[in-house]
């Protein structure tokens, strides 16, 4: 390394987060169609960021991936909180290599990790209380000790939002520093020094950490990335290739010979989100100030232990990295928006902020009164309460109250106390950042921080017996809409919020009316709810059906639990109706199942309904009352029937014309609408069914796409790519516990080859890892059959090293 370059050092910081978007009653992210073909926008942007940083290509010759590397081991990074908990449970993998990441790097940079904390849930820290801010801070430390297995030395700030209070709760948990905007700087001096000089306009001096010290007499030392170049990176084109990228960094450094670090921090998803390939650009611009003796790469933690700052700093109070008027776009009409429509105003942002305060300053006093016989300290319990939030099995449930109460609770106790703790974490759930980002009340990020304060509200009236809602409806009567059909947020909750609203009858409705459809399930999970049947009655009859039963269903979150009896009649189709009523006893239940049943099996429907408005009041469910995953799967089983019709008809169409269509197209002819329609559904049907089939067979596929390029169909790209990416990894996946198996290797040789006329372009990130992962496990039987080996060896080897050109992989021998 050149005596230049050991004083250059860059760091990128990524900071990876999502709004958090999971059902606050179910605990879970449901279906969001927005994201298709991705279940949700997590499970997308997994796909298309978070994974691909983990395993990102460095490409060489003719495209070919040469290396594969996990940025996270090279660059900084945070992910926020609740992310990591959604990875946790849906992207296993990714998660694993996010936590192995860290500790490769350890390794790398003098024993100090690449990821950071973060405040737990993305609130803004200069517009929280004190209590809040503690907890925040408390909160975003345990669940990085939890999970990266170390304590955190740096924590990011959402949107770099700052006050010295916010400085002083991280200063508090043992801190050592964060990274802030230049322009958050307000004045500087040497240390040592009583001469101050100001740094308005972003001024400071970037390439050197600071040291800024507190009120209390506690210190922490502040980063200020270079901002003209994190802007270029997020906004322009600097990823659009690696070399643009290093080319930026570089030009952050000054002529003189002394260390200086050359830093940016932008949101992570701009590496590969917001820019498609972006995580290739910046492996391959690591990779290039490296082999070209540039720079170093390093990360806060160790520049600062090698460079401690030699200059104090101020900061500028109350603001952010993503608001020009401090911290105002969380709390006024500032003009900071995304430029939605035209006339669009953000007044609504203060009085939510406001209707927020007062839910939030309500609960506070009843949460102390009735806590206080349950917990030593009732706030103490709440910062201790992160321990149940990422460990909810029962044994650690109960050893966290017993060691907060110290004392045995009972039953009635015990669910009490959980409410009370789960009321504090909706309650700050709440202030997630983004419910104040973008520019109408009513978008999806608003409409989300409005279900937790119902699930405050609702928590409040269950374990303070405090009745809020109609003063917090009031309140949000005077926070206004930009759309006309909502006039203001008050009848947007009440047209949107307050219908997802969950209690036990309503889990027991849906578990009642899926278990009709999937048949007998005598314990299942539904979400964070424990549902079991103590009896379960299916009674079919053609396309109806009747279900009558008994189950019980338990809270994991809060442990509160009923039993209940339900009936549910499928009439066919989507007409269903379903009853459930808490169970009042075996005579009563008995009586219900005893005439409801005999009325079905008498085809008295219209006696059924009857007996069901009888029996079950105004607890009366239909499939509109299903949680959306389970209501889209139940419809895709109810149209199947209808489906299967119409795709009889079109079968037989096309079947039965079939000749006179390939005439046509032989002649040059447009096909008739009546006959193309049949055509491109039956054949994109049956392209998707081969490559779903689990006995795949490559002769009926090549068949299929020969029939496709002779009638020149229009092909459902997006669907048939997303079918053939999963067709491929699944053969992947029997390559790699099969290796030698050339028959499989030929197999998804040939699929790759037939997908190319098709112009489909099926994601092959994971077929590409599992490859090369392939490859480097057979390289020294790879050396061998192409030194001496027979001929089975040599084609074995040939077929191998052509798989990995159609996937695009550099072979290597």
């Amino acid at each position: 390394m050149s005596s230049q370059s050991k004083k250059r050092y860059v760091c990128i910081h990524g900071h990876f987060y999502q709004p958090p978007r999971e059902n606050p009653w179910l605990e879970d992210v449901e279906l969001q169609d927005s994201a298709h073909p991705f279940h949700d926008w997590n499970e997308r942007i997994t796909a298309e960021c978070y994974a691909p940083n983990a395993a990102s290509r460095i490409l060489g010759r003719e495209e070919r991936i040469v290396e594969i590397v996990n940025n996270y081991s090279l660059i900084s990074f945070n992910f926020g909180p609740t992310l990591l908990s959604w990875l946790e449970r849906h992207s296993p993998e990714t998660y694993r290599a996010i936590l192995e990441a860290d500790r490769q790097s350890m390794a790398r940079f003098s024993g100090h990790g690449s990821a950071l904390a973060q405040a737990y849930n993305h609130i803004i820290m200069p517009l929280a209380n004190e209590r809040d801010k503690r907890t925040q801070v408390r909160w975003g430390v345990a669940d990085f000790e939890h999970r990266f297995g170390r304590r955190p030395e740096g924590m990011w700030l959402p949107e770099t939002a700052v006050d010295t209070e916010t400085l002083e709760a991280l200063a508090g948990e043992w801190i050592l520093f964060t990274v802030l905007a230049p322009y958050q700087a307000r004045r500087v001096r040497l240390i040592g020094s009583e001469k101050w000089w100001s740094v308005p306009g972003a001024g400071i001096d970037t390439r050197m950490p600071y040291l800024c010290r507190l009120p209390s007499g506690k210190a922490i030392s502040l980063f200020f990335y270079d901002g003209p170049v994190a802007q270029k990176v997020a906004f322009s084109d600097l990823l659009r290739k690696g070399e643009n990228l290093a080319r930026g960094m570089l030009g952050g450094f000054a002529a003189e010979e002394v260390p200086q670090l050359a830093h940016i921090a932008t949101d992570g998803e701009t590496y590969g989100h917001h820019h498609r390939f972006g995580e290739m650009a910046l492996t391959y611009c690591l990779d290039y100030l490296e082999k070209n003796d540039l720079a170093a790469i390093t990360i806060y933690g160790e520049y600062l232990e090698k460079h401690p700052p030699t200059h104090e700093v101020e900061i500028a109070e109350n603001t952010s990295w993503s608001c020009a008027h401090g911290v105002e776009r969380w709390r006024s009409d500032c003009g900071c928006s995304i430029g939605g429509e035209r006339g669009w105003t953000q007044v609504w942002r203060g009085p939510l902020r406001s209707a927020l305060d007062w839910l939030r300053d309500r609960v506070a006093p009843a949460f102390e009164r009735e806590m206080a016989s349950l917990a030593g300290d009732p706030w103490a319990a709440r910062d201790a309460y992160i321990e149940v939030a990422l460990d909810r099995s029962p044994a650690n449930v109960e050893a966290f109250l017993r060691r907060q109460a110290g004392r045995e609770l009972t039953r009635e106790e015990r669910i009490k106390a959980l409410r009370l703790l789960e009321m504090q974490r909706q309650a700050m759930l709440m202030y997630t950042s983004c419910g104040w980002f973008f520019d109408e009340v009513s978008g999806i990020e608003t409409t989300q921080i409005l279900a937790y304060a119902a699930r405050v509200l609702q928590l409040a009236e269950e374990a303070c017996g405090e009745a809020l809602e109609e003063e917090f409806l009031r309140r949000l009567e005077a926070v206004p809409s930009n759309v006309a059909k909502w006039g203001n947020a008050a009848r947007l909750y009440a047209g949107q919020v307050k219908p997802t609203r969950l209690d036990l009858i309503r889990v027991a409705a849906h578990h009642a009316i899926a278990s009709v459809f999937d048949g007998h399930r005598p314990a299942e999970r539904v979400y964070c709810y424990r549902a079991e049947n103590q009896i379960f009655e299916r009674i079919p009859a053609g396309r109806m059906c009747l279900g009558i039963g008994r189950t019980r269903i338990r809270s994991e979150i809060t442990g509160n639990e009923g039993e209940f009896t339900f009936a549910v009649v499928h009439f066919g189709e989507h007409n269903l109706n379903a009853g459930v009523r808490e169970f009042q006893g075996e005579e009563a239940f008995a009586a219900m199942g005893r005439e409801v049943r005999g009325a079905f099996q008498r085809s008295d429907l219209p006696g059924v309904i009857r007996l069901m408005d009888r029996h079950f009041g105004s607890h009366n469910y239909t499939l509109w009352h299903l949680f959306r995953d389970d209501q889209r799967k139940i419809l895709n089983q109810v149209m199947e029937q209808t489906l299967e019709d119409i795709g009889i008809s079109f079968r037989d169409i096309y079947d039965k014309h079939f000749a006179l269509i390939n005439f046509l197209r032989e002649v040059g002819m447009p096909l008739p609408a009546p006959l193309a329609a049949p055509v491109q559904v039956v054949l994109n049907s049956r392209l998707q069914t081969s490559l779903d089939r689990d006995d795949y067979d490559p002769g009926e596929f090549r068949a299929l796409v020969e029939e496709v390029e002779n009638l020149e169909v229009s092909l459902d790209r997006p669907t048939l790519a997303f079918a053939a990416g999963r067709r491929i990894e699944s053969l992947m996946d029997r390559l790699a516990a099969s290796p030698e198996d050339l028959e499989l290797l030929l197999t998804i040789d040939g699929l790759l080859a037939l997908l190319q006329p098709l112009d489909l372009r099926p994601n092959l990130w994971k077929a590409q890892n599992m490859y090369c992962a392939i490859q480097r496990r057979l390289r020294p039987k790879m050396k061998r059959a192409g030194a001496e080996g027979d001929a089975a060896a040599r084609r074995w080897l040939e077929s191998f090293c052509r798989l990995g050109r159609h996937l695009q992989v550099s072979v290597t021998g």
